[in-house]
């Protein structure tokens, strides 16, 4: 990586369930860069959990205070592990992508259930009427549009997906 890259954050997008947190931490300290986890960001920002937030407020509500944590992120050097509804503006994600490369942590549905299992405990951020499988081919779209980096988890390990993502890197570098 050069100089120019190395300010660069790596963004990392997809569906609960998917490893962004988890392989966001491997690819960390993988790479030598710090971790943020917006979901934490969003919960401190809050002072709730991001269930908590569904429930009281709504989905939109919870949208909205993403937007804004992730509108004022302002670093350099980092793994960004967004929540999963993150690509829902496009501002944030315009902000994110204009000094980080988009990396969408592919997983099938069925992955998806098999990982996150009763998802109305996971402060997923969707309409009360709109099922799962709905609401995952609605994010496949954005997630697809916004990824610089498309990287498949199924059969794969944490650590396999991590090592995919950093080969994939070094290989797209300029």
């Amino acid at each position: 990586m050069d100089n120019q890259t190395n300010t660069r954050n790596l963004v990392l997008i997809g569906m609960p369930g998917s490893g962004k947190s988890t392989v966001g931490v491997l690819l960390a300290k993988r790479l030598g860069l710090g971790f943020i986890d917006t979901d934490l960001l969003i919960q401190e920002n809050a002072g709730r959990t991001l269930q908590e937030i569904v429930d009281q407020d709504g989905y939109k509500a919870l949208r909205r205070i993403e937007e804004q944590v992730l509108l004022k992120l302002n670093v350099q050097h980092k793994v960004i592990s967004t929540g999963g509804s993150a690509v829902y503006s496009a501002r944030a994600m315009e902000h994110l992508k204009a000094n980080g490369t988009v990396v969408f942590l592919d997983i099938p549905l069925d992955l998806v259930m098999e990982r996150i299992g009763d998802h109305s405990m996971r402060g997923i951020s969707r309409r009360p009427d709109q099922s799962l499988e709905a609401l995952f081919e609605e994010r496949f779209a954005l997630y697809s549009r916004y990824a610089d980096l498309i990287v498949k988890g199924a059969g794969l390990g944490q650590d396999e997906v991590c090592e995919a993502v950093a080969e994939r890197l070094c290989s797209d570098q300029p």
